[in-house]
Formats: C-alpha cells, sequence, structure tokens
C-alpha cells in the first residue's frame, strides 16, 4: 500500500511539473503573439499614413465591422490590414452607432473614406451589429457578406483563403476558427467552455463559427437572417455567434472550417481590458444562452452528426 500511495503522489508531482511546464509555454507564447501585434500594428499605420490606394478591390463580396468607444481610435488599423490585402473586397463597411462619433471620426478613418471605406450609422445591437445592420439595409443580396473584428489584425491573404472557401463551398459559412457544440449523455449541451476546436473542413451540424478570426455567409444565409429580422435582442442580445449558428442549423446552411486547424490571428494591443467574451466565458453567458436558444429538434439535429 505504502508502494502504492507513493506511485500515486509521484504521478501528481510529475502531472503538476507538466502543467507547469505548459503553462510557462503559454505564457510565453502570447508574449510572443503580443510583440509581434505590437510590430504589426505599427507598420500598419506607417502604411496608412502613407497610402493613397483604394481600401476596395474587386472581390465580390462585402466585408462589415462594427467598433464603438475609444476602439474608434484604433479600428482603422484593423481596416488597414485588410486593404493590404492580396485580394480585397468590392465594399468594406464600418458600422457606428453613435451620430458623434461619426461626425468627429479620427484622421485615420476620414483617410480611409477616401480610399473607399463607407461609414455608416447604425442602431446598437451589441455585437449582431457587424452583420445585421448590412442584412437590414438589402433587399435581394447577390454576393456573400463577411464579418470582421474591430481588434484584430488580419494577414495578408487572409481574405484570398476566405473566398477560396467560398468558391469550394458557395453554400456554406465558412470560417477560420470553429467551435464543436458537445452533447451530454442525455442530448444536453455541455458547458461553453467544454466544447473542443475543429480539427477538420468537412461540414458538422455542431460548427459553431467565432467571429473574431472572421466567417463569410452566403446569400441564403442572409436571406434567412433578413427573415429572422432583431428576434435576437430577446435570446442572444449579446452573443451573436450562438444565434447565428442556430438560424444556420434551423436553415440546414452547412457550417465548415477554412483548414484544418482553428486560426486565431494576432490581437490588436490595448483592445482588450473588457471584452463580451470575456463577460460571456466567464460569467457563464453563453451557457444561459444555449440553454433558452436551443430546442429539442435543433439539438437532435446536432446529436446526429458523427464527428
Amino acid at each position: 500500500m505504502a508502494e502504492l500511495v507513493e506511485g500515486k503522489t509521484i504521478a501528481r508531482r510529475g502531472s503538476g511539473a507538466v502543467r507547469a511546464v505548459r503553462r510557462v509555454a503559454r505564457r510565453a507564447r502570447k508574449r510572443l503573439r503580443g510583440r509581434r501585434a505590437v510590430v504589426e500594428a505599427r507598420m500598419l499605420g506607417r502604411r496608412e499614413r502613407r497610402a493613397t490606394d483604394s481600401v476596395l478591390g474587386t472581390e465580390p463580396v462585402v466585408v462589415s465591422l462594427t467598433s464603438y468607444g475609444s476602439r474608434i481610435e484604433t479600428v482603422h488599423l484593423a481596416i488597414e490590414s485588410i486593404a493590404r490585402g492580396t485580394v480585397r473586397p468590392a465594399r468594406m463597411i464600418l458600422w457606428i452607432d453613435s451620430p458623434v462619433d461619426l461626425l468627429a471620426l479620427p484622421p485615420a478613418l476620414e483617410r480611409q473614406k477616401a480610399r473607399g471605406l463607407e461609414v455608416l450609422l447604425a442602431t446598437n445591437y451589441g455585437p449582431h451589429t457587424k452583420y445585421y445592420p448590412y442584412v437590414e439595409s438589402q433587399t435581394r443580396f447577390t454576393v456573400p457578406l463577411v464579418t470582421a473584428d474591430d481588434d484584430i489584425l488580419y494577414p495578408a491573404d487572409w481574405l484570398s483563403g476566405v473566398m477560396a472557401a467560398n468558391r469550394a463551398h458557395p453554400d456554406s459559412i465558412v470560417g477560420y476558427w470553429i467551435r464543436r457544440m458537445c452533447l451530454d449523455a442525455d442530448g444536453r449541451p455541455t458547458a461553453y467552455t467544454s466544447w473542443p476546436y475543429a480539427s477538420d473542413t468537412r461540414p458538422h451540424a455542431a460548427n459553431v463559427a467565432l467571429g473574431v478570426s472572421g466567417v463569410l455567409y452566403p446569400t441564403g444565409m442572409l436571406d434567412r437572417l433578413r427573415e429572422q429580422g432583431d428576434a435576437f435582442s430577446s435570446v442572444a442580445p449579446y452573443t451573436d455567434d450562438l444565434w447565428l449558428h442556430a438560424i444556420a442549423l434551423r436553415s440546414g446552411v452547412p457550417v465548415r472550417q477554412i483548414s484544418g486547424t482553428p486560426v486565431h490571428f494576432l490581437t490588436l494591443p490595448g483592445t482588450q481590458e473588457v471584452t463580451l467574451a470575456s463577460e460571456n466565458l466567464a460569467g457563464s453567458g453563453n451557457d444561459r444562452v444555449v440553454a433558452g436558444l436551443y430546442s429539442r429538434a435543433d439539438l437532435e439535429k446536432v446529436g446526429g452528426v458523427g464527428a
């Protein structure tokens, strides 16, 4: 018995050491990413101040994002990261919910407006503002919509990768970062934080596209969203990813990850003090939304997919 106890103690110490090493490695990777983001932001700032070329191109797609508060001072860097891409969208729209902010845009955004960026006033729909004002404003959809975040620095091949996936699967929602909903033995969703990330590019009813790295919504999905109106405001006002997944699930729109490995791009320094993501995760906000949003029929569709 003494030997067994001693063995367990050694095993616990060993596993504790492994966890410690992993924590150190994660912190090192985070510091490295932070330094890379600082360098990238400075480069994009210099590019924006010198640039005279259009932020637009010929790709048949609309890129839409929103910003608010202090982030309006830095969103031009996210926009510039898209504008320096190997391909560029036919339209790019920044939605702002404050008339005061709209009338006093930072000089960088004024310069980007002169290069083709549209900066439009919208009702504040929380995270849904990045897509819903566009959906609401159209009577007919002829091109897909790509959503982006105002605190991410997108690589030069970001949009070209999205569009390649769209050409391969024109009726699918495609994104770089997918989480896969898990159900317990009773067919109920497990805690959101337990959902693994996707590790393939196949469509799954359980796939939940995370907007942070960019997601493309095909025209059929945009039609469904327009039909739904602002119903999200009563069931998922601060959780757009889950609402969009539920509508895709009910509409039979496939969701695919662009590559076999999920990707989270560099985060703009100084924008993460308080985020919806941290509030949703730490406060179990996503779990509360899941409990009220998904019907039994929805969950049966999720559970019927072999992953």
